[in-house]
């Protein structure tokens, strides 16, 4: 209980060190007084002092001992803690921690009630803190590393593909393939509209919004007033670490398998989980909780009729949601991540 409090605190820290751009200043001009960091920020300086003091005594600091007490980012922790390029960048986390935590209200009154705590009010934080998480992964691997691994789906996309990307969030992943893979043409699809806003920004930026295009569509079919997916006519369709969200998967996962053409690829990706349960699954399933109790759990329960997944989707509960929707078979693809899992369902 004591490392975990010390680890709730630091989370905490970080997420000001974030937020209030002490890490980046440090980085770009450091070594920092507490007065000069503070006037570069447009920040209290008292408040600067006693977080770089605490920064410095967990650990993420270095600071001299002479008498005008300057303060270092190393380029390591940099990696961490600032460069949203850096595949180690894992600052976001504390966003995404901080947006639950203050959802703790509603979420005791779902536990003891029922229903849920919506993604949409969780805010900004949750919706950048999962985005930028996965923003490096998706940019300097997923077209790299990973797709071409499957031999028909790297040359459908290197010859030019028509794909959807299903639950896209704030569209790191169908900007990725379309930055990768430049004759692609990149149908993203979310429920949420926060989330649609910031993936057109996020393509226009990186110039690809002419072949990238977004769309605010319950995929599953709950909301018939929107947008429909246009059936058999992609050439590959994606889910990117979204399906454990959803309320209804194999309402999901029959749309994937009706806009797909015959025989196109239909990818999933989603957590590394243990094949069941097991109480000393190891670190990443303990995490993998912790974000299934206070967001992925109660925003799918938010939604009437939810199944109710979790984070925590384990192989077969996948492949039971693929085959009532209609696949026949579900196999896991030879990409190693320490966190994520691909299948390919056929």
């Amino acid at each position: 209980m004591f490392a975990a409090a010390i680890g709730a605190a630091e989370l905490q820290a970080v997420y000001l060190g974030d937020r209030l751009g002490w890490y980046r200043a440090l980085a770009d001009f450091g070594p920092l007084t507490s007065t000069e960091l503070a006037d570069r920020t447009a920040t209290v300086e008292r408040y600067a002092r006693e977080w770089l003091e605490q920064q410095a005594v967990a650990g993420y600091l270095d600071v001299n001992t002479d008498a005008d007490r300057r303060y270092t980012l190393s380029a390591a922790h940099a990696a961490v803690l600032v460069d949203p390029e850096s595949l180690l960048y894992v600052a976001p986390m504390a966003r995404l921690f901080v947006a639950t935590t203050t959802s703790m209200p509603r979420l005791l009154d779902a536990y003891r009630h029922g229903g849920g705590v919506t993604w949409e009010s969780m805010g900004v934080d949750a919706r950048e803190g999962q985005a930028l998480l996965n923003r490096p992964m998706f940019l300097r691997q997923l077209c790299q590393e990973f797709l071409p691994i499957i031999p028909d789906l790297h040359t459908t996309l290197t010859d030019g593909a028509k794909v959807a990307d299903l639950g896209m969030g704030e569209g790191w992943s169908s900007v990725a393939l379309a930055i990768g893979y430049p004759k692609v043409e990149v149908h993203g699809f979310d429920v949420d509209a926060a989330s649609v806003a910031a993936a057109r920004r996020h393509a226009s930026d990186y110039g690809v919004d002419d072949r990238v295009h977004f769309s605010l569509v319950d995929v599953a079919g709950q909301a018939p007033e929107q947008e429909r997916v246009e059936s058999g006519t992609y050439d590959a369709v994606f889910a990117f670490e979204c399906l454990h969200d959803v309320p209804d998967p194999v309402g999901f996962l029959s749309t994937a398998r009706s806009i797909a053409r015959p025989g196109a690829p239909v990818i999933v990706m989603d957590e590394r989980t243990a094949s069941s349960f097991d109480p000393n699954a190891g670190q990443v399933e303990q995490l993998l909780y912790g974000y299934s109790l206070t967001c992925c759990l109660p925003d799918s329960l938010s939604h009437p009729g939810s199944v109710g997944t979790g984070t925590v989707m384990r192989k077969s509960t996948l492949e039971s949601f693929a085959l009532a929707a209609g696949f026949e078979r579900v196999d896991v693809l030879p990409i190693e991540h320490e966190f994520l899992r691909f299948y390919r369902l056929g």
